[in-house]
């Protein structure tokens, strides 16, 4: 995942912040490189076209888990072990995102009656934590990011879903009117 976003841009500085306050002091896991991934990921996906960047070999854009399932499927049996890599860890990182940041969106997903959804029976907490253990198998000697660090977001996918949460959490309350208040008497 290539960044275009500046390492001092301000929407990477509030997520780098937000995302290591919240792992150390609310989930007591301090971990420099899994909250650097994590913030990463939100900066990335911010700009929404990076939601659904994995194309099929026909060219078309993939949009949903399960037919990121299916493209990986293909892809092992084509024998093509550096684009299967890239197909599961951008179903980690949709899933963790998905999952962290928008869980009603999953919520309605499976609860309303949206059988027509292609991932209406995916479950995008196994869906995660599998592909990225794929992922920590097959390091390539280019990547930046070391296998532990992918074993790291595969074990502990619902303690980075529940992060995101309150990733969420903080991000909603900075919106408020009493937040903005309170944050221009501070500042003034």
């Amino acid at each position: 995942m290539e960044t275009t976003v500046s390492e001092h841009h301000p929407l990477r500085q509030l997520f780098v912040a937000l995302t290591e306050r919240t792992f150390a002091e609310a989930l007591g896991w301090p971990d420099f490189q899994v909250t650097g991934y994590v913030s990463n990921l939100l900066v990335e996906f911010a700009h929404v076209d990076q939601l659904s960047q994995i194309k099929n070999q026909e060219g078309q854009t993939i949009e949903t888990v399960v037919e990121l399932l299916y493209e990986a499927e293909v892809l092992n049996q084509d024998a093509d072990a550096d684009k299967e890599r890239d197909v599961h860890r951008h179903i980690g990182d949709l899933t963790l995102f998905m999952a962290g940041l928008f869980p009603e969106y999953l919520s309605r997903m499976k609860c309303s009656g949206l059988i027509h959804h292609k991932d209406f029976l995916v479950d995008y907490v196994k869906a995660g934590k599998r592909s990225y253990g794929i992922v920590a198998t097959c390091q390539r000697s280019e990547d930046k990011e070391p296998p532990a660090l992918f074993q790291a977001l595969s074990t502990n996918f619902e303690l980075c879903v529940a992060g995101l949460g309150f990733v969420r959490l903080d991000l909603d309350r900075m919106q408020s009117p009493s937040y903005t208040h309170a944050k221009d008497i501070l500042l003034n």
